[in-house]
């Protein structure tokens, strides 16, 4: 008698992290179950996946109830718009999927008694007064601006999920991600990478905001994903940060992207947005003690593959 393979939900599954994960959980031989609206995830993100036995990919909104027959191992809960354009143009569906979605899939982990792993963010620190950003850091977010629907949601989110443990006994796990890029970015997200990436490859001028002296960490999906699949399996149940601690000027920044797209791009600046944070940089202790993990791939590296993907599927 054979035995049972996993079976694993992965909401968010046709974005650009949920669907690595998709790859990756299937190639460590699990089963998986990729859901997602398709509000921001798109369809040719997990087309190369469509005829495996062992996904299933289920078009449903997590902000409404969901439920699976049979065995369920464990629940990755990855929905939510993710970029500042993305969560400008659906404020509430962004707050619904914080709070509902992540009730939603926090019971279906109790229901089937399941292990289950928050999809959290660096905006939850805000625009931080502490630098680098440690777990044990509270935040300086702005409830009532235009991002609070995004840096609200995953701080309840991460409320829920803490609840759930300690009322509930779940067996919970936090991740606290900050700026991650790499093929199966959007081209039309807003986010800094794909932004740039764009403008160089179009020779257009590089948009900065404010005088670009605001930093950035820059983190390689590939790394992202084994932080994730590390901490999914490790035991420790409080948030913690995944991401490259290297940390850039925007200016630096773009300047390294018209180096590396040989771009005859220039530079055009303008005024800095709202509740823009001025720094962001993990401090990944806790991921090196408990999970033996550090980012591998270099800037400049995963960089040029980035750049060389966008090329070759240069889509919206």
């Amino acid at each position: 008698m054979s035995k049972r393979k996993k079976v694993i939900v992965v909401t968010g599954g046709a974005g650009f992290l949920g669907s690595h994960l998709c790859d990756r959980f299937l190639e460590d031989g699990l089963r998986v179950l990729c859901v997602d609206n398709l509000i921001t995830g798109h369809m040719r993100n997990i087309r190369h996946l469509l005829r495996d036995k062992n996904f299933r990919f289920i078009k449903h909104d997590v902000s409404k109830k969901l439920h699976f027959k049979g065995p369920v191992d464990y629940v990755l809960h990855f929905a939510s718009p993710a970029s500042p354009v993305d969560y400008l143009k659906y404020p509430i569906p962004t707050l619904k999927v914080g709070s509902l979605g992540a009730h939603n899939t926090l019971g279906l982990a109790k229901l089937k008694k399941a292990r289950y792993l928050m999809a959290s963010t660096s905006e939850i620190y805000g625009d931080p007064e502490v630098h680098p950003q440690k777990e044990t850091y509270w935040g300086h977010v702005n409830p009532v601006g235009p991002r609070g629907c995004y840096d609200e949601a995953k701080r309840f989110a991460e409320a829920i999920t803490m609840a759930y443990h300690r009322y509930h006994k779940i067996d919970t796990r936090i991740v606290r991600i900050f700026n991650t890029y790499g093929p199966r970015m959007r081209i039309n997200d807003g986010r800094v990478v794909p932004n740039f990436i764009y403008q160089a490859l179009h020779n257009k001028p590089l948009t900065i905001y404010g005088f670009g002296k605001q930093t950035r960490s820059f983190c390689y999906y590939s790394d992202l994903i084994e932080g994730i699949v590390r901490l999914l399996y490790a035991k420790f149940h409080s948030p913690v940060n995944i991401g490259n601690p290297d940390e850039f000027t925007i200016l630096q920044f773009a300047k390294l992207v018209i180096k590396e797209s040989n771009s005859k791009s220039t530079l055009t600046y303008r005024p800095l947005p709202m509740d823009d944070p001025k720094q962001r940089k993990p401090d990944i202790t806790l991921a090196g003690k408990y999970l033996k993990w550090i980012p591998k791939i270099k800037l400049q590296t995963g960089l040029r593959e980035t750049i060389q993907w966008f090329k070759e599927n240069l889509i919206d």
